[in-house]
């Protein structure tokens, strides 16, 4: 185990115990602003992981590794101005390889508590409880599209948060949602949003 593993692993230990903050704890040896970062998104990463993986324990093991890997870039993450976009996508990158080691899809296909959040998606979409092809169809969609689908109706999360944790404009990720919702429809053989706001409007205008 490396220093930084060390370091790292003392700094979750302070987090999950509720202990002193790391900026007032200078043993851990991370640098101040990596801490500020940690601090302020391992809440959502483990939140997002459990999520996908079902256990606490997967969970924390994952986003150990992400931010491991993201202390060792730290450095070239601090010159560029989507750190926390690049952070989500190792984030989703280290999920999805657990999840494909482990041969089984996202936990909240199969957890019910969480499963029912997905009847938020159906209702919008008109789409029966019982449909089997969401969570594939949801596969499908691009990265940023699927986790802002995810983060809104399974996590329930409001656009605030997501465009904070995404590192995205408010505005942008109401446009990732509605494009993911747009694609939702046409893989599952939907009509478009457009489409059904016609035949709604012609459906008044002939009663």
């Amino acid at each position: 185990m490396t220093n930084d593993d060390h370091a790292l692993t003392d700094a979750f230990g302070l987090a999950h115990q509720g202990g002193p903050h790391p900026t007032s704890a200078p043993s851990t040896g991370l640098p101040i602003d990596f801490e500020g970062f940690y601090l302020g998104q391992q809440e959502f990463f483990h939140a997002f992981a459990e999520l996908h993986l079902g256990h606490r324990a997967a969970a924390e093991r994952v986003v150990h590794d992400v931010f491991l890997e993201i202390l060792t870039t730290w450095s070239e993450l601090l010159t560029e101005a989507d750190i926390e976009q690049r952070a989500m996508a190792v984030l989703s990158r280290h999920v999805t390889e657990r999840l494909d080691r482990d041969g089984r899809p996202p936990a909240f296909v199969i957890n019910a508590p969480i499963s029912r959040n997905l009847a938020a998606i159906r209702a919008e979409m008109e789409l029966a409880p019982s449909n089997a092809g969401l969570y594939e169809a949801m596969l499908e969609l691009p990265t940023r599209q699927y986790n802002a689908i995810v983060l809104k109706y399974v996590l329930n999360y409001p656009v605030p948060r997501i465009a904070r944790y995404m590192g995205l404009d408010p505005r942008t990720v109401d446009y990732h949602v509605r494009k993911g919702r747009e694609r939702l429809r046409v893989l599952l053989h939907l009509p478009v949003d457009g489409d059904r706001r016609k035949k709604a409007a012609s459906i008044t205008q002939n009663t």
